[in-house]
């Protein structure tokens, strides 16, 4: 599919954002004042901004707010609710910390479930289509999970956790690639069993469907070199995991070395992001003969 720049934004940050919120809310020795301020802003600043960019996909950004209506039905309606009701949560515990000084336990544990949930409803936008093998799998969701619980753990300082998670996120990503790169000729689907022709030799088109690319083209056929794959895919796991690790490791978790690592790791997801979006074969690519 086309790796759209505000999708991989959306990922990205708000994965990060409602990650941190998570480890925030289950925090058993919170921050207050000044100091949870800091943590809640950067939290709050990831999360929202990675939603607000989400909109700028939309064909019709005015009309977003009737997403919210399809919950039922809906993962992107769901995450929609989801993600507000997490926000306000964690938005009354934040403030209790900052302007009371007290933590209200269960609100901050509500948060955190409502967080990782959010995260959980992105993902299966992406893991519920059959149309896109390479997503259609329960790995999906946990790739999703593992990255933002991962990246809240380097986001809130828990140096030692992030380490484990870090390495924990980078086997699940390697196993997603590798199942990912057999999942479309696994599920056997070709012109033969579309049309049903199959049994009769090959099946082909006689001719293009459309002389010129049109929005399906445009949208949901993308394709990318497989050497570059491979690269891109090294560069992700240098800076998602090993990167923030070696640093780590190697100079403990002073301002300085948390900013490289926390930037590092971000870039790093990003680059995943754009393979998640680059790798993916829709079946549509079939009726055109580009699968």
């Amino acid at each position: 599919m086309h790796p759209a720049a505000s999708v991989i934004v959306f990922t990205t940050l708000s994965g990060a954002g409602f990650g941190m919120l998570a480890w925030l809310g289950i925090d058993s020795t919170p921050s207050t004042g000044w100091g949870a301020f800091g943590y809640y802003f950067v939290a709050f600043a990831l999360a929202v901004g990675g939603l607000l960019s989400s909109t700028f996909h939309l064909g019709h950004p005015e009309r977003a707010m009737k997403a919210f209506t399809q919950w039922r039905t809906s993962w992107l309606s769901r995450e929609g609710v989801c993600a507000v009701l997490a926000l306000t949560v964690m938005g009354l515990y934040a403030a209790g910390l900052i302007f009371l000084g007290e933590a209200l336990s269960i609100l901050g544990w509500i948060g955190a479930i409502l967080s990782l949930g959010t995260v959980y409803t992105t993902s299966m936008i992406y893991a519920q289509l059959a149309t896109i093998p390479r997503w259609n799998t329960p790995l999906t969701s946990l790739l999703y999970l593992t990255f933002a619980i991962a990246g809240g753990a380097l986001l809130t300082g828990k140096v030692t956790i992030a380490l484990v998670l870090l390495v924990a996120a980078s086997f699940v990503q390697v196993i997603w690639w590798k199942k990912g790169d057999t999942a479309f000729a696994d599920r056997g689907t070709n012109l033969g069993t579309a049309t049903g022709l199959g049994d009769r030799g090959e099946v082909r088109s006689l001719a293009h469907p459309h002389t010129s690319p049109n929005y399906l083209m445009r949208e949901f056929i993308y394709t990318v070199g497989r050497k570059h794959v491979q690269k891109l895919r090294v560069i992700s796991l240098t800076l998602m995991a090993a990167v923030p690790v070696v640093l780590l490791a190697l100079f403990g978790a002073n301002h300085f070395i948390a900013l490289i690592a926390v930037l590092s790791h971000i870039a790093g997801v990003a680059t995943s992001r754009w393979l998640f979006f680059a790798e993916a074969e829709h079946t549509v690519g079939i009726y055109y003969g580009m699968r």
